[in-house]
């Protein structure tokens, strides 16, 4: 697996704030013990953003002139906001190359609204890279996006609506932030979920997912990668297990690999959420079920 990487994403934190740099770090020093391939990344550029952002979010991310509690404003976050992007457009083209690839960076991205910074996120990564590689690869005509994070992805949402060339699902916790996903509307397809799901019935919602995902058959499958399902997470209320999200991962690259003759699925996963002590554990798994499979 290819994993795109700098150091530089530990470079900015709130105190006490739950998206910290020892999130990624710890993550980083757990996969680190496995064999993978770590690149580094380089930023997406200004034209990349305006794909997916207005450019009045793109200026007020540079300033620091939106308002968002949960989101603060740190001298130069729009760089490390680029930079995490650019992860996540070198993962689709690794993908698409042929090698799966994970984007261990933060800040992460599913809450960005097209015109609206929220919820930890500035850019919304995984849809720049999809509208990155929708614009730049011909071969590229239909892409789905997973995201098993356990918030809605609010902002993948809000940019992707109606375009029938990406198919959105969510399998996320409701009643939950950001309050939004509780149906299904067109290409977007939601799975809300109630607290203290069981593993059992999530992996029930995500092989529905899957299985609409196949029936779309995109050329290339996008994963946003949150862990804050886990059971002890502490700003969720979800109940799945360590060993749940080797399952994801197992359960996702066997999407990838719809017969036995045939090319498989290129699928990169971007990093989301996900704030317990466990939660390099949880990556490690997700990525051990998905390259192993």
């Amino acid at each position: 697996m290819v994993i795109l990487y700098s150091s530089r994403c530990l470079d900015y934190a709130a105190p006490g704030h739950p998206e910290s740099p020892e999130r990624v770090r710890s993550a980083v020093a757990q996969l680190q013990k496995d064999f993978h391939t770590w690149l580094l990344p380089t930023p997406c550029t200004d034209e990349d953003i305006l794909r997916v952002h207005t450019r009045e979010l793109l200026e007020a991310v540079r300033l620091g002139t939106f308002a968002d509690a949960d989101t603060p404003f740190f001298p130069g976050i729009l760089d490390l906001a680029k930079l995490s992007a650019g992860a996540a457009i070198l993962a689709a083209e690794h993908a698409l190359a042929g090698r799966p690839a994970f984007s261990l960076m933060r800040p992460p991205g599913h809450h960005a609204e097209r015109n609206r910074v929220m919820g930890f996120c500035y850019l919304n990564n995984i849809a720049i890279a999809v509208a990155r590689a929708l614009h730049s690869s011909s071969h590229v005509r239909r892409i789905a996006i997973f995201d098993f994070d356990c918030h809605h992805g609010n902002g993948t949402e809000d940019i992707f609506r109606d375009d029938k060339r990406v198919l959105f699902v969510s399998v996320h916790q409701s009643p939950c932030y950001p309050g939004t996903g509780l149906t299904a509307q067109g290409n977007c397809l939601n799975y809300p979920l109630p607290p203290n799901t069981r593993p059992a019935q999530f992996l029930a919602a995500l092989d529905e997912g899957l299985k609409r995902i196949r029936d779309f058959q995109p050329d290339l499958l996008a994963v946003s990668a949150g862990f804050d399902a886990y059971k002890s997470d502490p700003i969720t209320n979800m109940d799945l297990e360590i060993e749940t999200f080797r399952e994801i991962g197992h359960r996702i690259a066997a999407v990838t690999q719809s017969a036995p003759d045939a090319p498989a699925l290129p699928c990169f996963a971007v990093l989301e959420g996900g704030y317990s002590r466990d939660f390099a554990r949880c990556v490690e798994a997700f990525a051990s079920g998905w390259e192993r499979h």
